[in-house]
């Protein structure tokens, strides 16, 4: 591929307004990076996008990457944008996650309705009394804060971020708060509606695994477009994401399982060491088990994935 011939790349991805911003942001970047390069975009509906019915943990891994993946590996497209957090720890056996951009603030947020009568009443998730309904379809997060908040009631709100806030906002809606993701939000530029940011710290809740951050899914083998992924390749980002996604695979768990996990660089520039922390939690918030690690370092992660690259190839499931 030379740097100087014009040539088009094929960005696969899902049909949402988010996923849509998200390849706006990789491209602009990845084009700042090789002008000569242009990109255009697949986008279409996955198993996830299509059916709003069936209980997330119920539709099994792979509900918003099988499709694209598909598609990636028959060569119609030559990479995909996913959000991390939903890509299975294990990709098909021809395709390896090419590089993961910069992480965007992980922490999971507090919305509140707006525009109705309950709008106003309340500033944090701890306000919030007995019996008030939490909106959400994720089985962490509403384990962790039944942990937390066992007064709370947890029903489904299903959809994009702008239905969701949506259906939040309606004056009949049976919903007091709802949780999203603070990068989508961010994102959106909805940062207005973030009321509380939770971590563990303050809300006890941990962020998915990868969540925050994108990745960007290749057919393995494919050197030219593996080089041009690398302009937007974070490796703070990677390496944290690589431990978060090891936690994720030896749990075997999937993005509708509850594990919790927040993993931060400490100490001075030149020690690069990672601290995690992660949970499981019950699905009725009952019972629970966390831990921590601050030993890991940047050198021995890279020691582990160019061992794994130099025993399998390419990393396809990290």
């Amino acid at each position: 591929m030379s740097s100087q011939e014009p040539i088009t790349l094929t960005i696969g991805t899902r049909r949402s307004a988010l996923a849509l911003k998200q390849v706006e942001l990789v491209s602009a970047a990845l084009k700042a990076a090789h002008p000569h390069i242009t990109f255009a975009v697949d986008a279409m509906a996955t198993q996830g996008d299509k059916d709003k019915t069936t209980p997330l943990p119920l539709m099994g891994k792979g509900l918003w990457t099988n499709e694209l993946e598909a598609k990636l590996e028959a060569r119609e497209l030559d990479f995909v944008i996913h959000c991390l957090k939903d890509m299975p720890t294990t990709l098909p056996e021809k395709c390896i996650l090419g590089c993961i951009t910069e992480r965007e603030d992980p922490r999971d947020v507090v919305v509140f309705p707006k525009g109705n009568s309950k709008e106003g009443k309340y500033k944090s998730i701890s306000e919030l009394p007995e019996g008030s309904v939490v909106g959400t379809s994720s089985v962490r997060r509403a384990a962790q804060l039944k942990k937390r908040f066992p007064h709370l009631q947890f029903q489904d709100i299903r959809g994009n971020i702008e239905t969701r806030m949506r259906k939040l906002d309606a004056e009949d809606a049976p919903f007091d708060c709802t949780i999203l993701a603070a990068a989508g939000l961010h994102r959106m530029n909805y940062n207005d509606r973030i009321a509380e940011y939770l971590s563990s710290e303050n809300g006890g809740i941990m962020y998915a695994v990868g969540q925050g951050a994108l990745g960007l899914e290749c057919r393995k083998g494919d050197e030219e477009v593996l080089k041009v992924l690398q302009a937007v390749n974070h490796q703070p980002t990677f390496l944290a994401g690589f431990a978060e996604r090891s936690i994720m695979r030896t749990l075997e768990g999937g993005c509708s399982v509850p594990i919790g996990v927040e993993t931060t660089w400490v100490g001075e520039l030149n020690e690069h060491k990672l601290r995690l922390r992660a949970c499981v939690v019950s699905i009725d918030g009952k019972e629970s088990v966390e831990g921590e690690r601050v030993e890991t370092g940047a050198q021995h992660i890279l020691d582990v994935v160019n061992a794994n690259r130099e025993q399998k190839g390419p990393i396809s499931d990290i």
